[in-house]
């Protein structure tokens, strides 16, 4: 069973951080890639960045240099550091994986995408 478990989201300032995280059942074992996405109020779900089992990652361009995503096995955990951040980052931010077929339905459904439920995130100017 994939579960996928955000948190760390809240209200900062313009300029702030924030640090969120991703709790990715079985993750050492199934050695997803993660991706973050995330949706702000009226508009559609936007990749923001994701990391793959040897920790190579990418961005969006607009989270470019102030984002930083890295991956913990021991811990199960994906983390999402934002920094500088800014009104215009504001939404609710998911995680997902692609299930993999591995281990008898512990990597979830071949091909399958998982979500967790998402953290919210507030930046005021």
């Amino acid at each position: 069973q994939v579960e996928l478990v955000e948190s760390g989201g809240g209200s900062v300032q313009a300029g702030g951080s924030l640090r969120l995280s991703c709790l990715v059942s079985d993750y050492k074992y199934c050695m997803y890639d993660v991706t973050w996405y995330r949706q702000a109020p009226g508009k559609e779900r936007e990749f923001v960045s994701d990391i793959d089992k040897v920790g190579d990652a990418t961005y969006a361009d607009s989270v470019k240099g102030r984002f930083t995503i890295s991956q913990d096995y021991d811990k199960s955990t994906v983390y999402l550091q934002m920094n500088s951040l800014k009104p215009e980052d504001t939404a609710r931010y998911y995680c997902q994986i692609v299930g993999t077929g591995r281990g008898y339905g512990t990597c979830g459904e071949s091909g399958v995408d998982y979500w967790g439920k998402g953290t919210l995130v507030t930046i005021s100017s």
